[in-house]
């Protein structure tokens, strides 16, 4: 199984390779000249990074979420935080500082952290442990060999409801997620905490920063376009989000990855200005690799589906190492141990699907 993107309503498994790209660009044009039928893969947060796209050999959609495959169990893990609690909250306090001098508008700041194996790790049997633990199907896995020799055998792993872009024909939607808290223990504290995201001053601030940057880059490709001014709220096992639904008409035919392209990175993963945000993530963070990028596929009739590549791991197998990140959006008003306990809260979603 070289790819697989488990989703609500449409779903894909992937597998052999007829052609790769490790330009984005030129997969996208070979989609558009009609030359390839079909791109999966990943896109790194960095543009200027290697892509992992691959025209597959084999591709069988699936209406729903995937079925669960039948895997071994999972070897147990020993764990090492990467970044500590003092390295992310010194990182906090810098990125807030340039804030409030007016440096940055919002950044978002990741930590990371590493397991080690003690035996055989089946990249399908994470995939199918984070499948089993959405609640609503969503999961995805991209092998990321197609990006060159630094990128051999591993594998990105994850499980994350917001969807950058997807496209049906002319149609297309984008479900920005921003803005997030912890589940509460109890129904009522659970209910009390969605309640306080919703009216949260912070998080709605960070949550407009990212609808307003997504909705500025569709207008100019859309004759249509529909942006509400109200967040929602929506959950996974471990947190509340504010989201919001932005739908609209493409004005000329395109393909998703070419709008995935225009749309990513977004705020909700980089920050404002962009590119004083990116700055600043490589000054304190260094590279990220494929977490903060995006993962799906389109097609040369201008379906498509491309993920925002969080909540997710990236797999060594054949080392028997996994890192993973979180991360939440640093805003004037922002406060280093809060901002912690969100990575901590995140963090959930890869560490119980591998049983740590």
């Amino acid at each position: 199984m070289r790819f697989a993107l488990s989703r609500p309503g449409r779903s894909l498994l992937a597998d052999g390779v007829d052609a790769a790209f490790t330009d984005p660009h030129a997969a996208a044009a070979a989609l558009a000249a009609e030359r390839v039928g079909l791109v999966v893969g990943a896109l790194p947060f960095d543009h200027a990074d290697p892509a992992a796209l691959v025209t597959p050999a084999d591709a069988t959609f699936h209406a729903g979420p995937l079925p669960l495959f039948a895997g071994r169990p999972l070897p147990r893990f020993n764990r090492c935080d990467v970044t500590t609690r003092a390295e992310h909250r010194a990182r906090v306090a810098v990125a807030v500082a340039r804030i409030r001098a007016g440096e940055l508008g919002k950044v978002v700041l990741a930590r990371a952290i590493e397991l080690r194996a003690d035996g055989e790790l089946d990249p399908a049997e994470v995939f199918d442990r984070l499948l089993a633990g959405s609640q609503d199907g969503d999961a995805y896995l991209a092998d990321l060999s197609a990006a060159g020799p630094e990128y051999d055998g591993a594998v990105l792993a994850g499980s994350m409801p917001e969807s950058l872009v997807r496209t049906e024909g002319s149609r297309v939607f984008c479900a920005p997620f921003a803005g997030t808290v912890a589940r509460g223990a109890t129904e009522a504290q659970d209910r009390a905490a969605a309640e306080a995201l919703l009216a949260s001053a912070k998080d709605r601030e960070e949550h407009a920063f990212v609808v307003d940057w997504i909705a500025e880059r569709l207008a100019p490709l859309c004759s249509e376009l529909e942006v509400p001014t109200v967040p929602q709220v929506a959950s996974t096992p471990q947190v509340w989000h504010l989201w919001t639904p932005i739908r609209g008409r493409l004005a000329r035919a395109t393909t998703a990855l070419d709008v995935a392209l225009t749309l990513y990175p977004t705020p909700a993963v980089c920050g404002t200005p962009a590119d004083a945000a990116r700055a600043t993530i490589a000054e304190l963070e260094g590279p990220r690799g494929f977490y903060g990028g995006s993962v799906g596929w389109a097609d040369s009739d201008g379906n498509g589906e491309w993920m925002v590549a969080l909540r997710c791991a990236e797999l060594r197998p054949a080392e028997g190492r996994v890192r993973a990140w979180a991360g939440g959006g640093i805003v004037a008003d922002s406060d280093p141990d809060a901002e912690y306990d969100e990575t901590t809260a995140k963090f959930g979603t890869v560490l119980r699907a591998l049983g740590v």
